[in-house]
């Protein structure tokens, strides 16, 4: 059964002593996202925009979709030239994004920690 999809966003400050915004996503992410993954990111105030983690470690399931949703805001903060990066998506889901080019947009990491600290 798909859950409803959350995202709870936090700030926090990167290695660099530059403040980072952490997108939460807590559920599945498929077609039903588009609020939560492209709404949350639309809607951050620009200035929380330039350093941007992704926490997929509350995440279970990922369809064709979802990955559609994530790649439109990969693109957007490409354009923009606002850096981000994602942590905590299982094994099988890192395999998947760097199957279809994700990690040209993003870097991926084990942890929140190491994501933090390359920035």
């Amino acid at each position: 059964m798909q859950t409803e999809t959350k995202a709870n966003v936090d700030k926090s400050v990167g290695a660099s002593g530059q403040p980072v915004t952490i997108l939460r996503f807590i559920g599945d992410i498929s077609s039903t996202s588009r609020d939560a993954v492209l709404g949350t990111y639309q809607n951050l105030p620009e200035a929380d925009r330039a350093r941007i983690l992704l926490d997929f470690s509350k995440v279970e399931y990922i369809n064709s979709s979802g990955i559609a949703l994530i790649i439109q805001m990969l693109l957007a903060a490409s354009k923009s030239d606002q850096i981000i990066r994602a942590f905590g998506l299982t094994p099988h889901f890192q395999k998947v994004f760097t199957m279809v080019g994700i990690t040209k947009y993003t870097s991926l990491f084990p942890d929140e920690g190491t994501a933090k600290a390359s920035f």
